[in-house]
């Protein structure tokens, strides 16, 4: 397996297939924000796409880039029933099939394409939301999954679960803000840059706050296995991952014992 050291001047190509605006955006981002050595295409599905499709091949183009990584950022689950044949056009190895929306991948349909990429030797992951992406893992408890693919983990050393460097002036404010992964949509990058400035114990709720208004691109409709909105999920990972960042800033919170509360070891003397 290739280390993260050893592989950052690799070629890495990577093939966005959208089909609006949601993906269009994350797309551009990674496009914009990606190594040198990433070369990030893009192909935009047809916008409508029948509920069942009987034959790829017309909605497909002739041909399509090679690459080693299929983003799937398809917003009906037409793009879903396209991946199979678009990964043997592109000869790609793995793919990332982020579930934002519930719309656009319901479970019936992850468990056939799951189905069909394995008959194709063919490694998938389907975060949900996208940035509960890391180098291992996808989605959070209850339904947390893991993996172990190299080509997937290159990418989520980049893009997936938010990392930041905060550092924190004497007067307990954000003194400098940074990325080490960053949103696959931008909206981590975004709440690094407006933290700056913020003192330390505010700093959870503000980016709470700037994840609000980026705005984040998952849906409000209620998850079943999170019984939250995806939204709130995203809202949750960012924040936490501010929190792990600046908890060794903040006070220790009060410990009020309760009135006529005797500690274990006093009992036992």
């Amino acid at each position: 397996m290739t280390s993260a050291s050893a592989d950052e001047g690799l070629r890495f190509a990577v093939l966005a297939v959208s089909q609006g605006q949601w993906g269009e955006r994350i797309a551009d981002h990674i496009r914009r924000s990606c190594p040198d050595s990433w070369m990030v295409r893009h192909w935009s599905a047809p916008r409508v796409l029948p509920a069942v499709i009987d034959d790829p091949a017309d909605y497909l183009p002739a041909q399509l880039p090679q690459a080693e990584l299929v983003l799937a950022l398809g917003e009906t689950p037409g793009v879903a029933q396209l991946v199979p044949d678009i990964v043997k056009m592109s000869g790609a190895h793995s793919v990332i099939a982020p579930i934002d929306r519930n719309e656009t991948l319901p479970p019936g349909l992850v468990k056939q394409l799951r189905a069909w990429l394995a008959d194709l030797g063919v490694a998938v992951v389907f975060p949900k939301p996208f940035c509960s992406l890391t180098e291992t893992t996808y989605n959070r408890p209850p339904i947390l999954e893991t993996y172990d693919d190299p080509i997937i983990r290159r990418f989520a050393r980049r893009f997936g679960w938010p990392q930041f460097r905060l550092t924190v002036d004497a007067q307990g404010r954000i003194d400098a803000a940074t990325i080490a992964r960053d949103s696959a949509c931008g909206c981590g990058l975004a709440v690094a840059r407006g933290l700056i400035g913020c003192p330390v114990d505010q700093a959870e709720y503000e980016a709470g706050m700037l994840h609000h208004h980026f705005p984040c691109l998952a849906g409000m409709s209620q998850d079943a296995d999170y019984k939250d909105t995806l939204m709130h999920v995203s809202g949750h990972i960012l924040r936490e991952a501010v929190q792990a960042q600046i908890q060794n800033h903040l006070a220790p919170k009060p410990y009020f014992r309760p009135m006529g509360r005797v500690d274990s070891e006093a009992q036992a003397g």
